[in-house]
This record gives structure tokens, sequence and C-alpha cells, in this order.
């Protein structure tokens, strides 16, 4: 078993708040089954931030050959309604937060030529189906783009980075008013536990994913998922480039017209 740190700030789902709890409760439930684990309690939201999670592995344990990055928070808001903390600090959390601590700890992956990170994702910036999470959207899709990069600028130094689209209940995805709701769709996440997430982390931080780089994975209970890479769907090429005219022929008959608006507008 890996000797571990556990990061959590203690906040609330908005991202305020601070709390010492989370991070002791998992520490003291590893040490209850014989592993070892210290708590950090330092935020994600700055470089220094994460230089400290990483001084501590370094200071308690002399080593760092694994970083899980699944810092988060949520602040939905309509697009209309969203204000510049809301957009703010969600990307600052999820992304710039996955960013920092892959900062803070590349430099001891490459010097020793190994290393193993892995990235929380969401389907929500994948797929059209919630409303009001345009910011946790942007940072989720974000965190694959960067998972691709870090992948090829980190891959020649014996580094994976891979990321996960998890399904789970936890205190971040079940809230107090959702969980009062009870509503069918709650009682089904309550079904997908975190736990069941942690065997995939654990695979792909080991020797046997070395050729697994810059890929996001699905996983939920019982149920684990490879995502293709972008592919283009179709072309309309044309010597000398299209006209405004030209494109609006073309387009509606040969590229657009199976495509169905997701969310069409709607009666006042």
């Amino acid at each position: 078993g890996a000797k571990v740190v556990v990061n959590d700030l203690g906040g609330a789902r908005d991202g305020t708040g601070a709390s010492t709890s989370p991070a002791g409760e998992v520490v003291a439930e590893i040490k209850k089954l014989g592993g070892q684990a210290v708590a950090n309690h330092d935020s994600v939201t700055t470089l220094q931030g994460a230089e400290n999670i990483v001084k501590t592995a370094m200071d308690n344990f002399n080593k760092v050959d694994i970083l899980v990055n699944n810092a988060g928070i949520l602040r939905d808001r309509m697009v209309f309604n969203m204000s510049e903390e809301d957009w703010d600090l969600v990307l600052k959390v999820h992304l710039f937060g996955h960013f920092y601590t892959i900062r803070a700890v590349s430099p001891f992956f490459r010097q020793q030529r190994y290393g193993r990170i892995i990235n929380t994702s969401s389907i929500a910036g994948l797929y059209a189906t919630t409303y009001g999470q345009a910011n946790y959207g942007a940072a989720k899709e974000g965190i694959v783009g960067l998972t691709r990069k870090v992948a090829r600028d980190m891959g020649r130094y014996g580094v994976t980075c891979n990321c996960i689209r998890p399904t789970a209940g936890t205190r971040l995805t079940l809230s107090e008013e959702m969980m009062k709701a009870r509503t069918e769709d709650i009682a089904r996440l309550e079904e997908m536990k975190p736990e069941d997430i942690a065997p995939m982390v654990v695979w792909l931080a080991s020797d046997d994913a070395a050729n697994v780089n810059g890929r996001a994975f699905y996983v939920q209970t019982g149920r684990i998922g490879l995502y293709s890479e972008p592919v283009m769907e179709k072309q309309l090429v044309k010597a000398g480039g299209w006209t405004i005219d030209e494109l609006f022929n073309f387009m509606p008959i040969t590229m657009t017209w199976e495509l169905v608006n997701p969310d069409p507008p709607q009666p006042k």
C-alpha cells in the first residue's frame, strides 16, 4: 500500500469555510487499516498551496510517486446569473488546482524519471444534460485538455497522466437539499459509492498501466469505459476557400442537416 498525504481544505461544497475534520477522518481510517497517512489542509488554488502539499509528502515520506487530483466545488448558476466570483473560484479549484499540483510535483517526477498523475474530470462538460454548470463544465473539459498535454510533456520521463470521469454519490454531489428531495435520481446516485471509483485509480497508478497515457475513462459502480479521442465527423473541402453564400447553400444540405438543437427555444 502507498503512503498517503490526504489533502482537504475541508470547506463546504461551494468552497466557503474550512475544516480539518474531513482529511483527519480519512487519515484515521487509513491508519486503522494499518496504512501510513498524514493530513494536509492547504488550498490547491495557489501554487504555494500545491507546493506545500508536495512538501508534506517529501517531509514525511522522502518521496512522491503518485498524484491524484480530486479537489472540487460547485457553484451552479445559469450563465446569465453567474457572478465573476462563481466563475473564478470553480475554475481556480478545479482547473487551476490541477495545474498547480502537477506543476509542483513534476520536477520530482522528472528527476526520478517516474510518476503517475490521475486527474478528475466529469461528464458534465461532455454531455448537455445539466443546467447552470458553465463554470464546472468548462473547468472539467479543460482538465481533459490539460491531461493530454501533460501526458506529452512528461511521457518521455516515465510519467503517465490520465483522467477519470466518475459518477458517485459524495458530499459534493449529494447536497442537503438534494437528500431532502429524495428523487429517483438521488436514490440511484446514492447507490454509486465513491469507494467503487478507487480501484480504477489504483490501477492507473500502477506499472500495469504504463502504456496508458493521456486518456480519459468513465468510472462508476460496476462500469468502466474508455473514451475515444475527438475525431472530425465531416469535412467540406474546396480549393481557394468558401464564400459566405456558398456556406449558406452547402452547410444545411451537407454537414448540419442531421443536427438537433439539444435545447430549442421554449414558449415564454
